[in-house]
């Protein structure tokens, strides 16, 4: 691959992985990172976030979904791994529209959609009034989200990741997935003039010179998509069927992360199961986890 190939690619922060995707991940795509909760899916996404520091002069950013009670913990891995002291945004707090393009506007690098309640958000654990609740609270944070990530696009942000996503049996009755589809499509994927459109709403016209002077390039941006699946191994990951319209299906590239046994010992190891558009190693590759985060070789 030429030098302008792999300088277009997006780094995810591990040489030896950039290696394996034959450069890194492919701006404008989505990636997805399966694996089973504690394999190291979160310390990758910090990896790869952090890396638009270097590449691209600005960090990504982090939208996490996660529903349960147990904090994925993305501040305190990316202080102890990178020295990075990521701020937090609140999805409900009132929106300065008056003042969003200002310098002085703090940008933050994180944001939880859902307050931890220790309840999964599936139609299947929910009643209906429980389930009409959890709709209604996605409904009201979903500006805040809008302003979150097309805050950070317009402000040179070029990477997202989104962690918290729980199994479930059909992705159609997670608010998770129903959320990470609107994100995907919907602002990420979206034209910045139409994403605009939708937070600003009724005062678009009177912004609308200041929103055209702060456009960006959303074929630029890449997505890492980190979800939690119900198999450990490796090998199970490897030989899950992929359901159409899945999230995993519709991938531009998925990597597996899961346990692999080494004689009488139980290891971590990655698969990259597809790599679309781009030559891509195949072989099942151990790594380790150390405060640095994920090491290969």
């Amino acid at each position: 691959m030429s030098e302008s190939a792999c300088s277009s690619r997006l780094s995810t922060g591990i040489p030896q992985l950039d290696d394996m995707l034959g450069g890194g991940l492919l701006p404008g795509t989505l990636t997805v990172v399966a694996g089973a909760t504690g394999i190291g899916k979160t310390q990758l996404g910090i990896q790869f976030a952090h890396a638009g520091a270097v590449q691209e002069g600005q960090p990504g950013v982090v939208f996490d979904v996660c529903s349960r009670g147990d904090s994925q913990s993305h501040a305190d891995y990316a202080q102890r791994m990178a020295g990075w002291q990521m701020t937090a945004g609140d999805p409900g707090a009132t929106l300065d529209l008056e003042n969003f393009f200002s310098p002085a506007r703090q940008q933050a690098d994180y944001m939880h959609v859902f307050n931890y309640s220790g309840r999964r958000v599936t139609r299947q654990d929910l009643d209906w009034d429980e389930w009409r609740t959890w709709q209604a609270e996605l409904n009201v944070k979903l500006r805040g989200a809008i302003a979150f990530l097309y805050g950070a696009f317009q402000r040179g942000r070029r990477r997202v990741v989104v962690d918290g996503v729980e199994p479930v049996a059909r992705a159609y009755e997670s608010i998770q997935f129903a959320l990470f589809e609107y994100v995907y499509h919907q602002i990420i994927r979206k034209d910045p003039e139409w994403v605009a459109r939708d937070l600003f709403r009724e005062r678009y016209r009177d912004n609308a010179a200041t929103i055209s002077q702060h456009g960006y390039d959303n074929s630029r941006i890449g997505c890492l998509l980190l979800y939690t699946s119900h198999e450990m191994m490796l090998d199970d990951l490897i030989s899950r069927p992929l359901d159409e319209g899945d999230a995993l299906s519709n991938a531009n590239t998925l990597i597996h992360m899961g346990k692999i046994r080494e004689g009488s010992r139980v290891g971590r190891a990655l698969y990259i199961a597809k790599h679309r558009g781009s030559p891509c190693d195949d072989r099942i590759t151990p790594f380790t986890i150390d405060d640095g985060g994920l090491k290969i070789g």
